[in-house]
Order: C-alpha cells, then sequence, then structure tokens
C-alpha cells in the first residue's frame, strides 16, 4: 500500500500547553488526513505531554502514531526515531511549540511537486514576540537553490523535505549537540537538494515564543555549545564548497550571525572562559575570512570580525555593549566624513592605540537615501520634479543632486542638473533631531523635446532616478515610491508637438513599487484605447449638424489637434475640430455641418495625429437632413448601398446629394 503524502515529525518535551494545537493544526491540514501521517516522540516529558499525547492518539487512531522514550536531552534523537519511522513521500519536522496555517502542507507539497524540488521553504511568522527569519520569504522563488537565494539564513529544520533526499545522504540530526545540530542536518540537504522552493505568499508556519522561555535554544547558554558546533558547520563548508563567491554566500552567514550570538553569551561569562572561547573562536573562522568578504559584510560585523580575528577582548566587550544601547535607543550611529567615504563613529575609530583600519567603519554604501515628492507633472512638453532628498546621516553641505533620465532597455542615460532649495526642519522627527538636512531641496524642470543632449527623448521607459550628492559622497536612488498623496501615480498620457509628429509621453508610477517613468511612444500605455466615439445624431436645435459625442482621457492634447475627418473616396475632405463638451474634461463633442459638404459619399474617422478612431455608423432610422442650396433642395442621410454586405453599425457612411425633382415627384405620385 502506497504510504502519505507528508509525515509530520514533531519531538516534544514538556511541550503543554502549546502541544494540543500543534497536533490539531496538522489534523486539520487541508491536504486531507489521508495524505497525513503524524509522527510524536515524547523525550521523556513530566508535564502532562506523554498522557495527552495518548488523547491525541485515540482521537486520531488512524493519523497519530506515539513514541514514549527516556530523556534525551535534546531535539535530534526523537527527530531521527520520527525519521526512522517516517513512510511519506516527504518529511516535514514541527516542533511541539510552533503550529501550522490550514492550507500550509498542501500548498507546500503542490509547489515541491509542480517544480520538481527536494526542499519546500514555507513562510515563517513569529507568535509571541518570537524574530521569524524574513530575507528569504520577500517573493515566492519556484525554483532555486542555496547559492542563489538567501535560503541559508534560514537552518531550522521546519521544512518540507524529500525523504528519498534525506534516505540517500543517510541524513541524520547529530545527537552529541544541544544546540546547531539543525544546521548540520539541513545544511547538506539544502548543498544536495534538486532545487529548493520558497513559498512565500502565504503564512504557513507559527513560530512560537514560549511564555516559559522554553524553547531549547533559549534554554541552552553560555558560549561553549556554540564553539561545539561552529568547527562542524565551518569543516562542512570547507568540505563541500570550493574556495570562492559560492563558500563567501554561505559563510556571510556564519561569520554575522552565529559570531555575534556567540559574543552574546560569550560576555556573561568570567574572564578566563571569555579568554579561552575568543581564541578558540578566531581559530574556528580563520579558514572562512578573507579580505574579499569585507564587500559581503556590514561595518559592524567586519569591525566585529576584525575585533575576534586579533582576539581584541576588551574591544569587543565594549563593542557588544555599545551594539545592545544602539539596539534600545533607535537613534543612528553618527558618521564622519572624509575623502568622498562616510565612516560611522563606532568604538575606537581613529583610535592609534588600536590601529583599527577605516575600512572596519566604512558604512558609505550603507547610508540610506531617503527621498520625497511634492510634485511631479507633465506642463505642455515640460516635466516638473520637486521634492526633497538626503543621504541618512550626512548633512546637506555641498550638495550636488541632479536628475538622472535611464531609458530601461538600452541603459541610455542623461543627467540634468537640479535648483537646490531650503527645507527647514527636515529631519527633526528622526534619529530624535540629531541629524539635520535643511538643504535637501530640489526643483528641476526638464523639457522633453531637447532632454536627450538637445534632441527629444527616444521612444522607451525612461526611469526617473536622482543621483543626491553630499560632501563629496553621492547615492543613487529610484524616486517616486515616497510622494505626496496629492502627487498622482495613475498613467497621464500627453500628446506633444503639432501636427503629424505628435508623440504620446505618459507619465506613470510602476506597480507595486511605485516608482516614476516616462513612457515614450506607447511602450506600455497605449493611446487609441484612451479615444472613443460612442454616439452620433443630428445637434439638439441644428437638424443640419450631425453630432459626435465622444470621449478622450488622454490628460493633455494640443489645441486643435483632435478632429473629425471626412473623405468622399474622389479626394475631397473635411476636417472638423473637436471641443469640449464639459467643464469636467474627458467628454468631447465634434458638430459636423452637413450643409457645408460637396455632394459625395463620406466616410470618416476620429484623428488625432497619427492616431485614427472609426467613427460609429450613422443610425439607419436617423431621418434624413433637408436644406435648399441656391434654390434646390439638398439632403443627408445614412448611405444604406454601402451596408448591404455589413453589419449595421460597423461603419460611418453617409451620402450628401442634391435631390432629384423627377425622382421626389414620382415617389410622391406613386405614394
Amino acid at each position: 500500500m502506497a504510504g502519505p503524502a507528508v509525515s509530520v515529525v514533531i519531538a516534544a518535551y514538556n511541550a503543554m500547553p502549546y502541544l494540543t494545537r500543534c497536533i490539531t493544526s496538522v489534523a486539520e491540514q487541508s491536504i486531507g488526513r489521508d495524505a497525513l501521517e503524524i509522527l510524536v516522540i515524547n523525550d521523556g516529558s513530566t508535564d502532562g505531554t506523554g498522557e495527552e499525547l495518548d488523547r491525541l492518539a485515540k482521537q486520531y487512531p488512524t493519523l497519530v502514531r506515539v513514541f514514549h522514550q527516556e530523556n534525551s536531552g535534546g531535539p535530534s534523537a526523537p527527530r531521527n526515531k520520527g525519521l526512522d519511522h517516517a513512510r511519506g513521500t516527504f518529511v516535514f519536522f514541527l516542533d511541539a511549540d510552533d503550529y501550522l496555517a490550514p492550507e500550509a502542507l498542501e500548498r507546500m507539497v503542490a509547489m515541491a511537486e509542480a517544480n520538481g524540488t527536494d526542499i519546500v521553504l514555507g513562510k515563517m511568522v513569529g507568535v509571541g514576540g518570537r524574530g521569524a527569519p524574513t530575507s528569504m520569504f520577500r517573493r515566492n522563488q519556484p525554483r532555486t537553490d542555496v547559492f542563489s537565494s538567501r535560503v541559508y539564513w534560514t537552518l531550522n529544520p521546519m521544512k518540507l523535505f524529500r525523504r528519498e533526499l534525506l534516505e540517500r545522504l543517510e541524513l541524520r540530526f547529530p545527537t552529541d549537540l544541544k544546540i546547531g545540530e539543525d544546521q548540520l542536518f539541513v545544511g547538506p540537504a539544502y548543498l544536495h537538494a534538486d532545487g529548493i522552493s520558497v513559498l512565500a505568499d502565504y503564512d504557513c508556519l507559527y513560530w512560537v515564543e514560549r511564555e516559559d522561555s522554553g524553547n531549547i535554544t533559549l534554554r541552552t547558554g553560555g558560549s561553549e555549545p556554540r564553539l561545539r558546533f561552529l568547527p562542524r558547520v565551518v569543516d562542512l563548508l570547507l568540505e563541500q564548497v570550493p574556495p570562492g563567491p559560492r563558500r563567501d554566500h554561505l559563510a556571510h552567514r556564519h561569520l554575522t550571525v552565529e559570531v555575534q550570538q556567540l559574543l552574546d553569551h560569550l560576555v556573561h561569562e568570567p574572564r578566563p572562559e571569555q579568554e579561552k572561547a575568543l581564541a578558540r573562536l578566531a581559530e574556528i573562522i580563520a579558514p572562512l575570512w578573507h579580505e574579499g568578504l569585507n564587500d559581503r559584510l556590514s561595518a559592524m560585523a567586519r569591525l566585529r570580525l576584525h575585533l575576534v580575528r586579533h582576539t581584541m577582548l576588551d574591544e569587543l566587550l565594549e563593542l557588544v555593549r555599545f551594539e545592545g544601547e544602539l539596539a534600545r535607543s533607535g537613534v543612528a550611529t553618527p558618521v564622519l566624513v572624509d575623502g568622498g567615504r562616510a565612516y560611522a563613529r563606532y568604538p575606537y575609530l581613529r583610535d592609534p592605540a588600536r590601529g583599527i583600519p577605516d575600512a572596519c567603519y566604512d558604512v558609505t554604501r550603507q547610508l540610506g537615501v531617503r527621498h520625497h515628492i511634492t510634485r511631479a507633472e507633465l506642463r505642455g512638453t515640460v516635466l516638473h520634479l520637486a521634492g526633497h532628498g538626503y543621504l541618512h546621516r550626512v548633512a546637506t553641505e555641498d550638495m550636488s543632486t541632479e536628475l538622472v533620465l535611464r531609458e530601461r532597455e538600452s541603459g541610455t542615460e542623461y543627467r540634468l542638473p537640479v535648483t537646490h532649495t531650503a527645507t527647514p526642519g527636515l529631519g527633526e522627527d528622526e534619529d530624535e533631531g540629531c541629524f539635520v538636512y535643511d538643504k535637501a531641496g530640489f526643483e528641476v524642470a526638464v523639457d522633453l523635446t531637447t532632454a536627450g543632449h538637445g534632441a527629444p527623448l527616444a521612444d522607451g521607459l525612461w526611469d526617473l532616478f536622482l543621483t543626491i550628492g553630499a560632501q563629496g559622497i553621492s547615492r543613487e536612488v529610484r524616486i517616486g515610491s515616497k510622494r505626496d498623496r496629492g502627487v498622482s501615480g495613475s498613467p497621464a498620457t500627453h500628446i506633444l508637438g503639432s501636427g503629424d509628429a505628435l508623440r504620446a509621453v505618459t507619465l506613470y508610477a510602476t506597480k507595486p513599487h511605485g516608482n516614476l517613468t516616462l513612457d515614450v511612444g506607447e511602450r506600455k500605455h497605449e493611446v487609441l484605447p484612451q479615444l472613443n466615439v460612442a454616439t452620433v445624431r443630428w445637434a439638439p436645435g441644428a437638424p443640419t449638424e450631425l453630432e459626435f459625442a465622444g470621449r478622450c482621457t488622454l490628460a493633455a492634447v494640443p489645441d486643435g489637434a483632435l478632429a473629425v475627418c471626412l473623405e468622399d473616396g474622389r479626394g475631397g475632405s473635411a476636417v472638423f475640430p473637436a471641443r469640449p463638451a464639459s467643464e469636467a474634461g474627458g467628454d468631447f463633442v465634434v458638430r459636423v455641418p452637413v450643409t457645408e459638404l460637396p455632394a459625395g459619399l463620406w466616410e470618416g474617422r476620429v484623428r488625432l495625429g497619427p492616431w485614427t478612431v472609426p467613427l460609429p455608423s450613422v443610425p439607419l432610422d436617423l431621418a434624413p437632413a433637408k436644406w435648399r442650396r441656391r434654390g434646390l433642395p439638398w439632403y443627408a442621410k445614412p448611405a444604406l448601398e454601402n451596408r448591404e454586405n455589413s453589419k449595421a453599425g460597423e461603419a460611418f457612411t453617409l451620402r450628401v446629394a442634391r435631390t432629384d425633382l423627377v425622382q421626389a415627384l414620382t415617389r410622391r405620385l406613386n405614394s
């Protein structure tokens, strides 16, 4: 008999009252109980966990299998036992404190099967103050790997694994470690997986912070347990990942996350243990570290690793204290600007007694770029922009901000100067007012007919950026996502130019990010769908004027450019301009005095430079217009003979002719 789709393995130790919610959340999964088995290992609990498991096994006799054993001292042995008994195509490890969202397993299994992947990460949500990893869950990733994503930044086993992968690698959790055992299980699985999926658009796992701080990682203190597993993780990378960017990508995680966590425990230990632990840590990380890693690391991480590598214990203790105060204050560290670089004023910056390199403090690439747009609109051929932009923590002195127009496909760019304006009080509501940005404003007016070094912008999508410069430092930022409520991001298409040389330019905000872009030449926003002529009739009070009513949702059209153009097929033509139908804008009317048309069969279109829209047909039941020209009777009416082979309403055709008096008299006599 085929096994279940998923085996859910739960290691339980003194897990009340969380256990009941955990198992219930699995039993009620939308994937269905026929597709599940729940393997729960009671690891010598003393709080009633065993009794609750026996009750749940009776409640779900075909679903829940319970194993009782003596306490093993950690989650490895019970997880291994569950894995030994698992029969599912996939295995999901779940801690007894946590619980699943109703569709979690169904969605994860579907993603694995659709993409042929061996591991699926479902989005995690922290509960009760527990911080869940987020960097790898910014978007769905149907198929990725450990080197081209951020999945390595979550090494807990609460994931969906294809069981064949685990058995092929003979993977089990090491039982001699109190913490870090999951990294030595998940790490090799990542490295050998045939594809990894990330399910980010559904909250799959609720990761619970226990009120009694009973989570195993929280219970295990001290640097020694961390110094036991870290060398084995380093050895894993050294043995299975060749030197180069791939190894550096994975080493980045351990040289930041694990080192920082270890130091947070080390500061609470006696001095002799601190010295021994620091020396051991420096020895452990040495094979992974090299100068090239600095480009991947934050300044704080570079400084921390420098102090570790040089076993500068007193300085490390001060740095950990400083980091704690920094986190509690919520205020950014001031910077020293020198030679076009910014250096964070962390402890011992340019202290001659310590001799720590400036590179350990360099935050130039980490500087936040703030901007806000207060005006973004097209007036005629001119794009008007205004707002402010500044580099976080850098005073707005010697400003050199530029507007950058960059065509998305070709990369062609034009840099345009701005006028700097005062912004008194800007920055007072940030970082407790420690930094002032009173010269961050800008204004710029760009004539699109000359923006390309004196020539019009070429057709394309022109993204808008600011290059914000202050004190010799410059950073670029895409603009528009931060803007006043009154600055619309809705597409606004303007028709620029004159005669047949009209061009469409649309200013709009991208989705979902809201950045401003100019669409020149209808790359994304076409003109014709914004033109429509709905009705044709004789104008009220003017029975010889044919009135066309339509709607134009274009933001701006040159005066007289929108018109009805009629042609008689023999070289004759007539043009009648549109006029607004109301002050609100959008609706327009065109009146055609048929008394001015020569005799002929007239067809026509609405024309806007190179764009044309068919006119609606003259209704078949529209009464003829009659008038006299030089004393003779004339008429205008729908040309029925042109529609014999067409559907009604398909084309506009109007016959203008002089009344044949003989035919008219004959018809009257015969009627």
